[in-house]
């Protein structure tokens, strides 16, 4: 990859996805409410929907929090608790099992999108081409697994990645160090960027409702109370007629 496409990559891409993701979003909710669903196709081949889909959210939702946590908090607040070699094998354990069960839920949901007629027929173009691109996204995740464990005496990709991704929250990204890393682990950053960049435009953002439904827990409580009509008794009353 020549300077210029590095640096455009991950120096500028991420703050064109970024705010793509967040006023796209605001924009959809806004203007196109009745499009913002999950789409779904229970009532056709419900099993297979169930054990896929709930193998893929589960899965989905451990990667999206251990990447956010464990990229985005600095070395500093954990080095006290835990080395930065342990800490890379516990995220290549758990990752890799997380990874799986997303890989083996996402494989079935696409299979049964693609290889069943009347859902084929019911499913968007967008609908197939986001989950294609998380099924690649999943395995470009795998594979990086072994290049981590190749690292784990150090974890210096890790932490080369921790710092990157922490300067990009903070708006000073620093690119540099991305040059030693290898190849799968810039590819899946890039399409994990474009992921955030499609996030408007796809299924993808009942992600935000599903979010929301934590704050609907925490709500106070409606108080309902009856209404009473204060009429002397004998007014108002329907006449019998003669």
């Amino acid at each position: 990859m020549s300077t210029g496409a590095h640096n455009f990559f991950f120096i500028v891409y991420p703050y064109i996805c970024l705010a793509v993701f967040l006023m796209g979003s605001l924009a959809r909710f806004d203007r196109d409410q009745y499009t913002w669903k999950s789409d779904s196709s229970q009532l056709l081949r419900a099993g297979q929907l169930r054990w896929g889909s709930n193998l893929f959210h589960v899965g989905i939702l451990f990667l999206l929090l251990g990447h956010t946590i464990g990229l985005l908090t600095p070395h500093f607040i954990y080095e006290r608790f835990i080395t930065a070699p342990q800490k890379q094998m516990l995220a290549i354990v758990s990752g890799g099992a997380a990874g799986l069960m997303c890989f083996v839920g996402l494989t079935m949901l696409l299979h049964r999108r693609i290889f069943d007629p009347r859902i084929r027929l019911t499913s968007h173009r967008t609908d197939l081409a986001i989950l294609v691109i998380l099924w690649v996204q999943l395995c470009l995740g795998l594979i990086t697994l072994p290049l981590s464990f190749a690292h784990r005496q150090d974890a210096s990709a890790m932490l080369i990645l921790s710092h990157y991704l922490q300067g990009v929250a903070t708006f000073r990204p620093d690119a540099s160090a991305l040059v030693a890393v290898d190849w799968p682990f810039k590819v899946h950053m890039v399409l994990g960027m474009t992921i955030f960049l499609l996030f408007p435009f796809s299924r993808l953002v009942h992600v935000w409702s599903g979010f929301a439904t934590v704050a609907y827990l925490f709500r106070p409580y409606q108080v309902v109370r009856s209404r009473r009509l204060n009429v002397p008794l004998g007014q108002n009353q329907p006449r019998r007629s003669v």
